[in-house]
């Protein structure tokens, strides 16, 4: 049985990822008018903050205040108190955490997240979450900040209810379920649409059984993603105000393909929410899963090139190269190397605030063999897109920014990149 609980609400700062496709849809649908009278309304849910924080959930406090206010901030000074205590157990695999200073804790610290309270006069009662500050907190647990993740997948949350399918068209729970869920802690690196504006259009049930690889690369790159995966879910009620039923299949590619199900029953409605937050949950360890085993990796057929174009521009390097041998041995000279086709890659990067765009942007301009460097999308507090055009391969890039002291992660055209 899932027990219910509230929506989670974050007081420290909430960041969001925007994708703005008003274009490619207007495209799809070959006229802007028609576009703009189905996207247009409040759709979306912007997901929460996954800035890489360390998160402790499920805290139980019970204080006594002067004032409901000070109870509160009893409450969570105790909360992070406890929060730290069970990080260091949950790091370490055993208790005995260094013991820190309020002061000390507020400084690793990023937010307090809300998951049930109640507030008397001059008591509190509730269940909190702690996020912890990752390079800070990383810094005292001994462990490295970072960790490897995979390839950026866009995530397209299918639900069934009433026998249609929606993902976008309107506010679903199961869309915001996957808003509410936090991957700092997970090796799956999601890429989640807030499902505003054209969203609707572009990432819809149908979408999901197309095969044709050129409209999954044009999505999959205005979102800064190298693949897709599908998280469907089929609610069945069994009768007004009785039981649900939730069966969940996990699918990932452009193909469909199966990887695994698992089904939930709550007692009624009540139960709902909590009932998919478990689902969610048990979507990222499958997706987790399938990463170590090798199967959820970028699929290579979605990176298209036009043989013509190739065959033109192989032809074209053939003939530059005859010209230039022709011409040293006429001269007497040795041949010139042609130099190293551009190639246009897209690489996501940690901006937390403004000036890290600007100073990603720079870091990138001096990297040796690098062209153009243009911003494809901006999330402050989140991951920022930019368009690199570089005098040589992808490998070659990737080589170049490792010996630049990035650490650098592949998946497709997409580099994502950190210090």
């Amino acid at each position: 049985m899932v027990e219910n609980s509230m929506d989670s609400v974050t007081y420290k700062g909430m960041n969001m990822r925007k994708a703005g496709l008003a274009g490619l849809a207007a495209l799809a649908l070959g006229c802007g008018a028609i576009a703009f009278a189905q996207i247009e309304g409040d759709r979306g849910v912007a997901p929460v903050s996954s800035n890489g924080d360390f998160e402790v959930s499920g805290v139980e406090v019970n204080v006594a205040g002067k004032s409901a206010q000070d109870a509160r901030e009893a409450g969570w000074r105790e909360a992070q108190r406890k929060g730290w205590a069970k990080l260091w157990q949950q790091s370490k695999g055993r208790g005995g955490a260094p013991a820190l200073s309020d002061s000390a804790l507020d400084a690793i610290v990023s937010a307090i997240v809300v998951e049930e309270e109640q507030i008397g006069p001059r008591r509190y009662i509730a269940k909190l979450g702690v996020l912890f500050d990752r390079a800070r907190a990383a810094q005292i647990l001994g462990v490295r900040g970072n960790r490897a993740r995979s390839a950026p997948m866009l995530v397209v949350p299918v639900m069934w209810s009433g026998g249609s399918a929606q993902v976008f068209e309107s506010r679903t729970d199961w869309q915001k379920a996957w808003a509410r869920f936090r991957t700092a802690d997970s090796r799956i690196d999601y890429v989640r649409p807030t499902g505003g504006g054209s969203d609707s259009l572009l990432l819809n049930a149908g979408q999901v059984e197309r095969r044709g690889r050129i409209w999954w690369r044009l999505i999959l790159d205005q979102f800064g993603a190298a693949d897709v995966i599908t998280p469907i879910a089929r609610l069945e009620r069994q009768w007004p105000g009785g039981p649900i039923v939730g069966k969940f299949t996990a699918r990932y590619g452009p193909d469909n393909r199966f990887l695994e199900s698992f089904q939930l029953r709550v007692a009624n409605s009540d139960g709902l929410d909590a009932m998919l937050n478990e689902a969610v949950k048990r979507f990222d360890d499958i997706y987790s899963a399938a990463l170590s085993r090798g199967t959820l990796r970028p699929d290579s057929s979605l990176v298209i090139e036009d043989p013509d174009a190739k065959e033109e521009e192989e032809a074209e390097e053939t003939e530059e190269q005859v010209e230039t041998v022709t011409q040293s041995a006429s001269s007497g000279t040795e041949p010139t190397p042609p130099a190293a086709s551009a190639t246009t890659v897209s690489i996501q990067i940690a901006t937390p605030d403004a000036g890290a765009v600007t100073a990603a942007q720079g870091a990138l301009r001096g990297v040796p063999g690098v062209t153009s460097v243009n911003i494809g999308s901006v999330a402050i507090g989140g991951t920022s897109v930019m368009r690199v055009s570089y005098s040589g391969t992808i490998d070659g890039l990737r080589t170049a920014l490792q010996s630049q002291g990035w650490q650098v992660q592949q998946g497709g055209n997409v580099l994502r990149i950190s210090r």
